[in-house]
């Protein structure tokens, strides 16, 4: 799944204009029973139980959390009311469930914004970061997702790398001194050519560049299995510049269990080096309808090292 297929989702889904009550007294006996709290922060994210719990988005939430999820990601967050943005807050609040990301600069993920040394492209990156402090204190978030957009093909890749550092520390200056962090997400070749960012190498030379608490990395094990495998010695690597985790089985881009990645490793060496992050369900459900709901869940119950 893409990520642009996400967003759209999240647009089509709307929000309701009143909450509903939880939906833990409509659960069968065998739903019920996966009600204990995960031992990681799983993040499901808008429309993945919507055949479960309704196209509202806080009948989702309680759904998530009745189901033992304790936090939740929303890459379209920034693109809500104000209104919308604040009731998703007050709800997760209520249900003990944390904030996972939400996309900073959609507007410059897909070009070659941060690699060609424009004074334009880094006070725009300035004012999104702005518009990004707003929205996370909204929405109680510590991390966004940002996408260094796509290689201009004309420049030598290290000056592109070096434009790309400047305008990362010009997001820095605007989200250090609230806490918060820009995770920057590598994306893989296959479905993402030409990013400027693809490898965690990349990644850890210029958050080790940018050299800010609020830079750092975002390990998307999909993306990573595509582009370079290798993914617990990658991550041991990288560790202390990685802030953020997502998933996804590789073929497909669904659930654990689904394809290649032996994920209950995986989560086992995370859990095991103390991480205490949340870790993005950025994927598909590989069936349909409640079953491929149900399916989810199972996979992560599955994959949890309890």
């Amino acid at each position: 799944m893409q990520r642009r297929e996400f967003l759209a989702g999240v647009s089509a889904a709307g929000i309701a204009g009143i909450a509903t009550p939880s939906v833990a007294s409509g659960l069968n006996q065998t739903e019920q029973a996966n009600s204990a709290p995960f031992s990681m922060a799983f993040a499901p994210h808008f429309g993945m139980f919507r055949h479960h719990a309704g196209d509202d988005p806080v009948a989702q939430l309680e759904f998530a959390a009745d189901q033992g999820f304790t936090a939740w990601e929303d890459n379209g967050m920034g693109g809500r009311s104000p209104d919308d943005q604040t009731r998703i807050a007050k709800a997760m609040e209520r249900l003990g469930i944390r904030m996972g990301v939400f996309v900073l600069n959609p507007d410059s993920a897909w070009g070659a914004a941060f690699s060609k040394n424009d004074k334009g492209e880094r006070e725009k990156f300035r004012d999104a970061a702005k518009r990004a402090v707003d929205i996370a204190q909204r929405v109680n978030a510590t991390w966004m997702t940002v996408v260094p957009g796509t290689r201009e093909p004309r420049l030598d890749l290290g000056y592109q790398t070096a434009s790309a550092i400047d305008q990362l520390r010009v997001g820095a200056e605007v989200l250090e001194p609230h806490g918060l962090v820009m995770v920057l997400e590598p994306l893989n070749p296959r479905n993402h050519p030409n990013m400027l960012l693809a490898e965690m190498a990349h990644a850890y030379e210029v958050c080790r560049a940018v050299d800010s608490p609020a830079c750092k990395i975002l390990c998307d094990l999909y993306h990573q299995q595509i582009t370079e495998g290798n993914l617990i010695p990658n991550i041991d690597r990288c560790w202390e510049e990685i802030a953020y985790f997502q998933m996804g089985d590789n073929p497909g881009r669904n659930e654990p269990t689904t394809g290649e990645i032996n994920y209950r490793n995986v989560f086992a060496h995370i859990k095991a080096k103390g991480f205490k992050g949340i870790l993005g369900m950025e994927h598909g459900n590989s069936r349909p309808e409640k079953a491929g709901e149900q399916a989810v869940i199972d996979a992560y119950r599955a994959c949890d090292p309890a």
